[in-house]
């Protein structure tokens, strides 16, 4: 298996293409590679789907890229602490997916199983039950949920060592494991980069078979 490659920021920025789908790891901000998202709002990619779990907050995250009109289409669980994000898509700017936050955790994971979907009794009666499809299993009705992947996934890992293995901190976990499976490339910024076998192989929550980049903290 052959180490994960250093790259600066820009340089990850750069790998993301317009149209192209993004997972960005984080809960309100909290684990999101701050760093790349910077790089990425200035290189102006455009038109993209991003999936996260949330918009952010003003000046923070996700909001960044909503800031500049970069994205598209936003798939996420919660959105009410980010103004920008209601005022485009009001406004018709934005095509705004809102997913229970439950169940965007299982898309994702499905996503990076090779599952074909989940069967979750959420949004069962709701508005989240328009347009798919409902299964029955012991009398009991299920939507079906379909995976979601991406081109690009964008993590904050707290420690990363050389090959690419992955340690959080804390509540930064959130999404940034699941969403490590789930894309054809993987791009961790890591706050602190070590050398291989300093993580102790008990303490690796994403190893580094899934990761593909390396954004150090003061690269540029």
């Amino acid at each position: 298996m052959s180490k994960a490659k250093k790259i600066s920021a820009g340089e990850a920025a750069a790998l993301i293409k317009d149209g192209m789908t993004v997972m960005i790891g984080g809960f309100m901000a909290n684990g999101t590679p701050e760093k790349i998202v910077d790089a990425l709002v200035a290189s102006g990619a455009k038109d993209l789907t991003v999936i996260c779990n949330d918009a952010g907050l003003p000046g923070k995250g996700t909001e960044k890229l909503l800031q500049t009109h970069q994205i598209k289409k936003l798939i996420a669980s919660h959105v009410g602490l980010t103004p920008e994000c209601g005022r485009q898509y009001s406004a018709g700017e934005l095509d705004l997916e809102l997913v229970p936050q439950g169940t965007l955790a299982e898309r994702i994971r499905c996503g990076g199983a090779g599952l074909g979907g989940i069967l979750t009794p959420t949004g069962i009666g709701t508005i989240v039950a328009e347009g798919k499809r409902v299964i029955e299993v012991d009398g009991r009705e299920y939507l079906l949920e379909t995976p979601l992947h991406a081109d690009v996934a964008l993590l904050l890992g707290h420690i990363v060592d050389d090959d690419g293995n992955i340690r959080y901190r804390g509540s930064t976990r959130n999404f940034n494991p699941m969403m490590a499976t789930a894309a054809d490339v993987v791009i961790v910024e890591a706050e602190n980069n070590v050398r291989s076998g300093e993580i102790g192989p008990e303490y690796v929550e994403t190893p580094a078979l899934f990761v593909d980049y390396i954004v150090c903290g003061g690269d540029e």
